[in-house]
């Protein structure tokens, strides 16, 4: 009679857990579809403002709305995604986006003064870059070490077991199981 409650509850709370997953994803994907319409509207808008201005001024304004375009989608995917690969490559978006704005301003400068002005976003561009690259292996390291760490529990758990017999033998390893998610 245990094993069998036992058994319907670990299903109950399986089917509840599944329910929940489904229904935020439907909710993210909702989530990530507006921001991207946002997006797209506040770019028609921003560029609209652009017409008024003229030369390299039009241009940097021009660029200033992609990369908060780019922003906004970039981030609104990392998220629905939600995975280290996600959210790295949206910094590297979100980084190229902002040095193809910063370049834009280089381009009223002129000799010298626009070599480090362009040599200056190239360092930023490369440093957004590392720091994502850097984020997402951090994040690998960590998922690695909280598997390892249930992957030990678990295993001490299963120990724990083998000194009862029967039921509840049965009974701890199902637990054990639907603990560490085995």
């Amino acid at each position: 009679m245990n094993k069998a409650f036992a058994a319907i509850l670990i299903i109950a709370a399986a089917m509840g857990i599944a329910t929940v997953a489904t229904a935020a994803t439907a909710e993210d994907k909702l989530t990530y579809k507006a921001a991207q319409e946002s997006a797209a509207t506040e770019y028609k808008i921003a560029r609209e403002k652009c017409n008024s201005f003229a030369a390299n001024a039009k241009e940097i304004c021009v660029t200033e709305a992609e990369a908060a375009r780019t922003r906004t989608t970039a981030e609104a995917e990392a998220q629905y995604k939600n995975t280290p690969s996600a959210r790295a490559s949206a910094s590297t978006a979100i980084a190229n986006s902002e040095y193809d704005v910063a370049k834009t301003k280089c381009d009223n400068k002129a000799g010298n003064d626009k070599d480090v002005c362009i040599k200056e976003a190239k360092a930023a561009n490369v440093s957004a870059k590392a720091d994502a690259k850097a984020d997402k292996k951090v994040v690998a390291a960590r998922t690695d070490a909280r598997n390892d760490k249930q992957d030990a529990n678990y295993k001490v758990a299963i120990e724990k077991c083998d000194a009862l017999a029967g039921a509840s033998k049965d009974s701890c390893v199902a637990s054990a199981k639907a603990l560490y998610g085995k």
